[in-house]
């Protein structure tokens, strides 16, 4: 139920984010869910691409430094509280969220919750057993080795 996501520190300078999503896309790599972050100089890009192992590769070879992290993807309901209710289970066994970003839309009326937690084991442990629904990269379409 983890996914692993790529985590790209890239200059805050015009073009930048272009060149990295033009040579995926080119390569024929999606994009499956996007996050970037503004810092003072540095923007933080993580994403969920729909093949890991070419996407590092071609970042590797534009010499673009490309961390892997693991995540979780949890869908809950798009209406107002749920992601409270979801918040909740954490918060009840002490289990930091250090990140997340979201999309919602589709047919399914549903949200998707990109987390990155203090401890991704034991936080997937306490959704599932919160009947929290979790996504695993077969449901993204993921590719995330060879």
């Amino acid at each position: 139920m983890k996914l692993k996501q790529l985590s790209i520190e890239i200059e805050n300078s015009p073009g930048r984010l272009y060149g990295i999503t033009k040579i995926l896309g080119e390569a024929g790599i999606n994009l499956k869910a996007l996050s970037l972050a503004d810092t003072t100089s540095f923007g933080q890009l993580r994403i969920l691409v729909s093949n890991l192992p070419e996407a590092r590769r071609l970042l590797m070879k534009l010499q673009v430094p490309a961390k892997v992290d693991e995540v979780v993807a949890a869908e809950i309901t798009d209406q107002p509280g749920a992601l409270a209710k979801l918040l909740k289970a954490l918060l009840q066994t002490r289990i930091s969220v250090q990140y997340m970003y979201a999309f919602t839309g589709g047919e399914s009326n549903k949200a998707i919750m990109i987390f990155h937690f203090c401890d991704v084991d034991r936080a997937v442990q306490v959704l599932l057993d919160h009947g929290i629904s979790l996504l695993s990269a077969k449901d993204f379409g993921i590719v995330e080795s060879n």
